[in-house]
């Protein structure tokens, strides 16, 4: 009942509107669930660290715990989307990606061939139940 004037005094039409949701620059959105992507250093992933990272709302810090894999995702719980009438929230969820450096000093260098030497892990080693 909220369109034109129907044709010979009829009623009124009714009024489609097309709503369509951007993307957002910082948030996967999937559901009433939010996602980010936070880049961190290998030995952030290997010790753990704390880092802050954007809400809808604000700014939160969120503790890496060491071990940290590439694509393990840390829940931040009620800062996602407003679900339904209740206006209970969704989560964040904050995904990890190993980033590594692509050009390294010549001390870097010397520190992570030191690493290789001392460390036992090997990635490719099936894992023992």
């Amino acid at each position: 009942g909220k369109g034109s004037p129907g044709i010979g005094g009829g009623a009124p039409g009714d009024l489609f509107l097309r709503v369509r949701l951007a993307a957002h620059p910082d948030f996967e959105v999937r559901g009433g669930d939010l996602f980010y992507a936070l880049e961190i250093a290998p030995w952030e992933a290997v010790l753990g660290t704390q880092v802050v990272v954007p809400t809808l709302s604000g700014q939160v810090k969120l503790r890496v715990p060491p071990g940290t894999s590439s694509g393990r995702n840390l829940r931040v719980a009620g800062q996602g989307l407003p679900k339904g009438a209740t206006g209970e929230r969704g989560d964040l969820y904050v995904v990890t990606s190993i980033e590594v450096p692509t050009e390294i000093s010549r001390a870097e260098r010397e520190l992570w061939e030191k690493l290789a030497a001392a460390s036992r892990f090997n990635p490719r080693e099936p894992s023992k139940p």
